[in-house]
């Protein structure tokens, strides 16, 4: 079975809950006994000290003021939660507080009365030990029954040691301390495990259920159903990882629309010209066409063979521009004087029409920067357009003008225009205005998408303006150079 995103994180959720609670459990146990230890050792030594170090604990040791002592002693263990033993120099127990007593572990007859004195037997060894540690847990050598964390201090007067001061906290209280903070501190991690498993919740609405849901729409889209809709709504990353693939899935089913119908197109403008070749030719070799009459007929056949050679040519050049194959070869030249040229060259064409030709260029020069070749090329099927519809006995105005850093070209022809519903298709491949396709035979409608191709590769822009029955006129933009 596939392991998903969303169950490994409910795994790893799950075990980082549990491994996490032993270790606050058990660790925490460790950690917070440590804590307290430290914190209570540190606290009982610095009061012993404190006991050890008084003016009158030290008069009244060396005095053998018991009854001075065990009312010091009480009023001071009181304050600390923790039992006293004053000892004397031989480690016999002077003084015991009241919070001690039930701590004993030795027998009534031991202790039949506060008269009885205990000697502790702490090896001399210990001594060093005791001077430089600041506390133990133990039994204390055998007086407790129960382990106590122990502080034992010398009392001293003029270098002479007159008996000890030692401190007795019984660990059973530490250990009640330590669940107790124990307990908090799985509460706290219960309430942040809980508010992590809010967060898986969040992550489930918000990460999970998207992610699916994207998921699910590349699969559909992978076996082809393009008209699929990733119903995600959010303005998150996960709402504009939605829309950017149903955004994908519309162009690539537009390309796909664009295809079919550029397929179409290009068998229906192949289809034409090969049926008439074809017709003619078995027509001349089967006899039917005369002799006298097959150079009429040949004439025909060169004039749709160069048809088929044009939209060849218009073809591969579209694909050139589509692929960004070609490099522009970008750099400053007069557009004016290619403008002149381009001219040149329909002059023969406008005579056998009778159309008039007239420049109006800005200044004697006007420097561009853009492919020079590429800008003949949409000059060259603007003007070829311009006469193929415009009538006999007219005029077509070329024009530059400049405004704000930028060179305006303006192709205008006053012929048959294009109707107002057509405007907005004119840059599509194989559309013609004529939709019989029979007024302009050699026409392979790819001319002006080349045009728009050219002028959007250099970051400028080209419209038209047309009015039926009166001409069409074409501006495009060049960028202006000194």
């Amino acid at each position: 079975m596939r392991k998903t995103v969303h169950s490994k994180l409910i795994g790893c959720y799950i075990l980082i809950g549990i491994l996490s609670f032993l270790f606050a459990t058990a660790g925490g146990s460790h950690f917070v006994e440590i804590y307290l230890e430290g914190e209570v050792g540190t606290r009982l030594h610095d009061s012993a000290v404190r006991f050890a170090s008084d003016e009158i604990t030290v008069q009244q040791l060396a005095a053998g003021d018991i009854s001075g002592l065990e009312k010091l002693a009480d009023i001071l263990s009181t304050g600390e939660g923790a039992g006293i033993l004053v000892l004397d120099q031989d480690f016999q127990v002077l003084v015991q507080s009241p919070d001690l007593d039930y701590s004993l572990s030795y027998t009534e007859s031991a202790v039949e009365a506060s008269s009885a004195p205990h000697t502790i037997i702490i090896p001399d060894s210990d001594l060093d030990f005791w001077l430089n540690a600041q506390y133990t847990i133990n039994n204390f050598y055998g007086y407790f029954s129960s382990p106590h964390l122990n502080v034992m201090v010398p009392v001293e007067n003029s270098d002479v040691t007159e008996g000890y001061v030692t401190y007795h906290y019984d660990m059973q209280q530490l250990y009640q301390k330590r669940s107790g903070l124990l307990g908090i501190l799985q509460m706290v991690f219960l309430a942040v495990y809980a508010l992590c498993g809010v967060l898986l919740l969040c992550y489930q609405k918000w990460i999970h259920i998207p992610l699916k849901q994207i998921i699910k729409g590349a699969s559909e889209y992978a076996n082809g159903d393009l008209s699929y809709r990733i119903p995600v709504k959010s303005e998150d990353e996960m709402g504009y990882l939605a829309n950017t693939l149903n955004y994908m899935a519309d162009k690539i089913n537009q390309n796909g629309e664009y295809q079919r119908t550029f397929i179409a197109n290009v068998s229906h403008d192949f289809r034409s010209p090969l049926t008439s070749i074809k017709g003619y030719v078995e027509a001349i070799l089967d006899g039917t066409i005369p002799p006298e009459l097959q150079d009429k007929y040949l004439n025909i056949i060169s004039h749709e063979a160069d048809r088929l050679e044009k939209l060849t040519r218009s073809l591969l050049v579209l694909n050139d521009l589509d692929e960004r194959k070609r490099m522009m070869n970008i750099r400053r030249f007069d557009i004016n004087d290619v403008i002149k040229n381009t001219a040149n060259t329909f002059e023969g064409t406008c005579s056998k029409k009778n159309i008039d030709l007239e420049l109006l260029l800005y200044g004697k020069e006007l420097f561009v920067e853009a492919d020079m070749e590429q800008i003949q090329q949409v000059l060259y099927n603007l003007l070829d357009n311009a006469i193929k519809f415009s009538n006999d006995n007219s005029s077509i105005n070329i024009e530059t003008s400049v405004k704000n850093d930028k060179v305006f070209v303006s192709v205008k022809d006053h012929g048959v225009g294009i109707p107002k519903e057509s405007l907005s298709k004119v840059w599509d491949r194989f559309y013609k205005t004529d939709t019989s396709r029979g007024k302009d035979r050699k026409g392979t409608g790819l001319g002006l998408s080349i045009v728009k191709e050219i002028i959007k590769a250099h970051n400028q822009n080209i419209n038209v303006i047309s009015t039926e029955g009166v001409g069409t006129e074409f501006i495009f933009t060049l960028k202006k150079v000194k």
